[in-house]
């Protein structure tokens, strides 16, 4: 496992996992939706670097994953002020287009960070 070769890849999916962040805030502010974002870019953000072990794609998707969960948590309108942990254990009251934007997510970051 090369870590220090990674290294480039790591920040890649932080820059682009905190752009997307923000970026999924602003669209919402404008009306819009896209919790795809946030775990697109971080994976897309890794991808750049030409990552070398799959254990990045791995890291890549899981941390999508979490930070559409994140962001929902932080966007959805019935789970405000309640923590991290009452959103965990109500997932299922998510619609299922939510479930399936963080899923893609997820998916996408996963897929864009993986080198052949």
């Amino acid at each position: 496992m090369k870590i220090k070769g990674n290294l480039p890849a790591l920040a890649g999916a932080a820059l682009g996992g905190t752009l997307g962040y923000f970026l999924f805030f602003w669209i919402t502010k404008q009306g819009y939706y896209g919790l795809i974002i946030p775990g697109a870019l971080l994976g897309i953000g890794a991808g750049l670097f030409k990552p070398t072990g799959k254990w990045i794609a791995v890291t890549c998707g899981i941390a999508a994953l979490i930070l559409g969960l994140v962001c929902e948590w932080q966007f959805a309108p019935f789970i405000k002020g309640n923590s991290f942990g009452y959103f965990v254990t109500h997932l299922h009251q998510l619609k299922p287009v939510t479930m399936i934007m963080i899923a893609l997510g997820g998916l996408i970051g996963f897929w864009s960070a993986r080198r052949k």
